[in-house]
């Protein structure tokens, strides 16, 4: 692994609407926060997890830092975004930059957060990386000035029992190849497995397949639409799958059991990407 990097911060799944997919994540069992809103006009629910989160977020006010975000979007929703936890984002950008990873400029951002004690600003350091760097989704460098604000115990409690990110599918027309651009960002060495090419991160690893292989696993249908390399499903631990099955049933989400025993749902319903609980 390169110097200063630590697993997956968070994921991203860009939309469109933010309140459809609050409720579209809640319906899933998932507790989101309250509405984040960043110095960069961008907002955001996040869903807190152990040591990670996902993020749902929306960019309705245009930001030369979100041309990304809001080209993504032009075409979809989706998990567009994968944040990478380090503790130094200028070291560990010049590591990547050293292994032939090119990114951008480190840029500091906040947004307030209410506390008992009132407003307070949770304060980040990203460093993003080219969208080329990684087939099918956007990869950034995160360090947390006041991880206080963001991990709260009240707010890390999900009727689901989720407890963390597990991994990543990312679906691609050549898998060794992206694997290895993927593997090259997190200085690891890809592994080849029956269900494709496996990139250890630090934490969650990410699973580099194509389309047939992972609708054998999870059904065609649950899968995003086609449309090039794309970060397919979000792989989630939950404490219990019991718990997590009735969390899904007493709010009428669409889900099915499969062979493993973990419950999936479709990209239909979780805006852009399929969603399993295992």
């Amino acid at each position: 692994m390169h110097p200063h990097v630590l697993g997956l911060d968070h994921v991203v799944v860009l939309v469109r609407d933010l309140d459809r997919a609050h409720d579209a994540w809640a319906r899933m069992g998932f507790a989101p926060t309250a509405r984040g809103e960043h110095t960069i006009g961008s907002r955001n629910h996040c869903l807190m997890l152990g040591r990670d989160y996902v993020e749902l977020l929306a960019v309705p006010v245009p930001h030369p830092s979100m041309r990304y975000f809001t080209e993504f979007l032009q075409r979809g929703e989706g998990l567009g975004a994968v944040s990478i936890a380090t503790d130094d984002a200028v070291a560990a950008a010049a590591a990547m930059r050293r292994a032939g990873v090119v990114g951008e400029p480190a840029m500091d951002f906040s947004r307030q957060v209410d506390t008992p004690d009132g407003p307070r600003a949770a304060r980040f350091r990203v460093a993003q990386l080219s969208p080329d760097a990684t087939p099918g989704a956007r990869l950034f460098l995160c360090q947390h000035f006041t991880p206080e604000l963001v991990w709260r115990r009240h707010e890390q409690q999900h009727p689901n029992g989720a407890e963390a990110i597990a991994g990543l599918a990312v679906l691609a027309d050549e898998p060794a190849r992206a694997a290895r651009d993927w593997a090259r960002v997190f200085g690891s060495e890809p592994v080849e497995t029956g269900e494709g090419v496996r990139v250890e991160t630090g934490s969650a690893p990410i699973l580099v397949t194509d389309r047939a292989r992972l609708a054998a696993r999870l059904g065609a249908e649950r899968l995003p639409a086609p449309g090039g390399a794309q970060v397919a499903a979000l792989f989630v631990r939950v404490a219990d799958r019991g718990a997590a099955e009735r969390a899904l049933r007493e709010r009428d989400a669409p889900f099915a059991r499969l062979d493993d025993g973990s419950l999936a749902v479709g990209a239909g319903d979780g805006c852009g990407v399929a969603v399993v609980l295992g």
